[in-house]
Parts: structure tokens; sequence; C-alpha cells
């Protein structure tokens, strides 16, 4: 190949479900080709006296048909692909000669002039293939795949579907506040969306992003006439579905952690409509963390429990077994209680819990506003007052409050 090293390398996806793949060493570079190798269905044979434990793993596994012996002459018989790879040069030079004779496209991983194939920097995206080339420089090749994909991801590149595309309705969590902490399916969806019915909680930043084709509703807003706030979120959901809309449902944290995320797509199943679910980061673990707060701690904590305080101890619609709760040792973390934490302290305290039990809220956490107030079940009634503490906020109650570094990065 070096005397037509100066022409660019002719692009191409082979399609090796069912056929014959030889890779030969069984270190670093076979351990990290492989798995797209097994991913696109190849019958892939690894030559290699020894391999690293995470490609024994995929022989243990039956996933690739490990011969644990070096190169021999006639090993690339048959084959349609090869990758050369192993620590002897001599070894890697005579595999790549007989790849040669054969005609079967060959990538050799120490001396990429000799070999008739490249590889280049791959990565995927909802169908997508991305697979870039830049000579002989291969951590460009890395850096332009990988903003590529993550253009795809995050929607900041549009690539519209041309053929048909089918609607759908997604029930996707924001996540705590901070925008960059969706998940990459979320934020693609979003920018695949015609309508979003967002959350006052949820990331309001994103809405900023959307194309100005794009429906906002604010479920608070919607008007509820005969219909509770829930159900009339509901049937916008229904409406805008049945129009043949691509519909995302954004809300704070995710949508089954005190989201109610599970009525909306129980609405939406009574209809005969399909959504898809898309996990947020809850508030409950990620607030805390982001004030310096580990929900478990070793030694300290081995559990931690989420409970919803909008409804206080003393009220017959209260589901949440406060005695029970004020015996456990771990991490109580308590979401939408500001305005009860004080019944709620008093419960726990009156169950046993120790009224220097350190305590401490965070409000608006991940977000530029963010502040964290710490107290006691013993004073969290007046400190919540004194300090003007507002929702959304997160309580953590429990030992693991203090064991937190003074500061973190944000």
């Amino acid at each position: 190949m070096a005397e037509h090293a100066e022409y660019p390398a002719y692009p191409v996806g082979l399609r090796l479900s069912g056929r014959r793949v030889v890779v030969f060493g069984g270190g670093q570079v076979a351990q990290r080709r492989l798995p797209a190798l097994i991913a696109a269905g190849a019958d892939v044979t690894l030559v290699s006296p020894s391999a690293t434990p995470s490609v024994e793993a995929m022989a243990e596994a039956g996933e690739i048909t490990w011969v644990k012996r070096r190169y021999q002459d006639g090993d690339i018989a048959d084959a349609w692909y090869a990758l050369v790879a192993t620590s002897d040069p001599a070894a890697n030079a005579a595999a790549s000669a007989e790849a040669d004779r054969t005609k079967t496209w060959c990538v050799r991983a120490d001396d990429a002039e000799a070999a008739t194939a490249w590889t280049p920097a791959t990565g995927r995206s909802e169908g997508v293939t991305v697979a870039v080339l830049t000579g002989h420089d291969p951590r460009r090749s890395a850096a332009v795949r990988d903003a590529i994909v993550e253009g795809l991801r995050d929607g900041s590149i549009t690539a519209p579907q041309h053929r048909s595309r089918s609607p759908f309705v997604a029930l996707v969590g924001g996540g705590p506040g901070d925008p960059d902490l969706i998940t990459v399916r979320g934020r693609r969806l979003l920018a695949e969306a015609d309508v979003v019915i967002a959350d006052r909680l949820g990331p309001r930043d994103l809405l900023d992003e959307l194309p100005p084709h794009v429906e906002v509703i604010d479920a608070a807003k919607i008007p509820y006439g005969r219909f509770m706030a829930q159900e009339a979120i509901n049937q916008a959901l229904i409406e805008h579905a049945k129009a043949g809309r691509s519909v995302v449902r954004l809300k704070g944290g995710d949508p089954f952690v005190f989201g109610r995320g599970m009525e909306e797509a129980q609405a939406l199943a009574a209809e005969g409509i399909a959504c898809t679910v898309v996990p947020g980061i809850s508030s409950s673990i990620s607030v805390p963390g982001a004030a310096g707060i580990p929900v478990t701690h070793r030694g300290v904590a081995h559990e931690f429990t989420v409970v919803s305080g909008h409804v206080a101890p003393d009220d017959p619609r209260s589901l949440v077994d406060w005695a029970s709760l004020a015996k456990l040792t771990g991490t109580l973390v308590i979401l939408m209680g500001v305005d009860k934490i004080g019944k709620i302290a008093e419960a726990l305290i009156a169950h046993g819990k120790a009224p220097e039990t350190p305590l401490a809220l965070v409000q608006e956490g991940t977000t530029a506003t963010q502040r964290r107030v710490d107290a006691t079940l013993a004073t969290v009634a007046e400190t919540v007052k004194a300090e003007e503490v507002r929702p959304p906020a997160v309580i953590v109650i429990g030992d693991v409050v203090g064991e937190g570094p003074d500061k973190l990065v944000k």
C-alpha cells in the first residue's frame, strides 16, 4: 500500500453477519475491536496464545472462537476480513502477506501503511453509524467522531429523517434541574418533538433550544375546565398523540419517582397509545450529591429511603409508616416536604429518632441558585422559617449530612 499512500481510502460499510473474521492477537487492540465485530454478527475466530481477561470472557461466553496458539499459514482461509494485532512483527507480516494472497481485507495495528484496510473511528446514535477517517491522525478521527455523535444525540446537529417517521409519545425525565443532566436520549427526543408538555420543575433552559415550530405547553397553565390538573395533562397527551404529533412529556427528575408518570402511561394505554419512558436522574440522589452529601457512605449508612412529604404524618391520606422510618439507621431523603417538615420532624422524634439527628435542606439543587441549609430534627421547623427555605428543596436526614467535603466543584 505504501506506493498508493497519497490516495484516500475508499469508505465502505462491511456486512459481516455470519461471515468469517479472523483476529490475531488477544491484547488491548483486540479487546477494543472485538465488541463491534460481535455486534455486527461476524463469526469471529481469535488466534492467540493468550488474551486479556475481557477477551477471555468473550470466548467463555461463546461470542468468539479462541484458538490458543500463534499464527500459522492458512489461518486466513475463507475469511472475509482480518485484524492483525499481535506483538510479533514477523507474525504480523506473515499474516498480512497471506491476507494479500487470498484477497482478504486486512487491518494491521502495527503498520497502517502495510494494511489493505483501515479501521475508522466509529460511533452510533439511533440507527446512524458515523465512521471517520483522517489519514494518519487517529486522535483527530476520534474527536470528529465524538463531535458528530454528540451533536446527533443532543439535537445540536439536526438530521431529519426523509423517510416516514412514526409519531411517538415519550415520558422524559429531565433530571434535577441542570439542563446538562438530562439523558442523551431524552435530549434527542426533545429535538424530534412536535409538542412538549413541560412541568414547572423540568429543566426550563432546554425549552429555549427547541426549534420555533415546536409547540411548548406549560402543564401548570393547561385550562382544566371540568378536569383535575392531572386529568387535563393526560387529555392533552392523548389529543396530541391522536392528532399524529410526536409528543414529549418533560418532567423533573424521573417520571416514576413521585412524578405521576405511571398515571400518564396508563391513560395513554387505555386509549391504545404506546409510549416510551425515558428515565431521568432523580433529585433524591443527585441533589444531595451536588451539595456534597452522599446518601450512603461506608461505615455510616447502608441504606437510604426516599419518601414523599407532600402529605403530613397526621393526615389520614398518608401512606408512610413514620414509626418504622424513625427506627432505621440509614439516610432518609424527603421530597416535596418543605412545608410539612415541622410535623415530619415531630413524628420522627416522637417515634424515637434522636432530636439532634443532623438534617440538610438543599433548595433548587444543581441549578445556579442552589443553596444548602443545615439544621437538626429539633431545630428544622424554626430554621426553615428563619432562612425562608422554599420549594423545590430536597431534605436529607441522617449522619451522612456531615460527611461531605467542604467544597465541591460545580
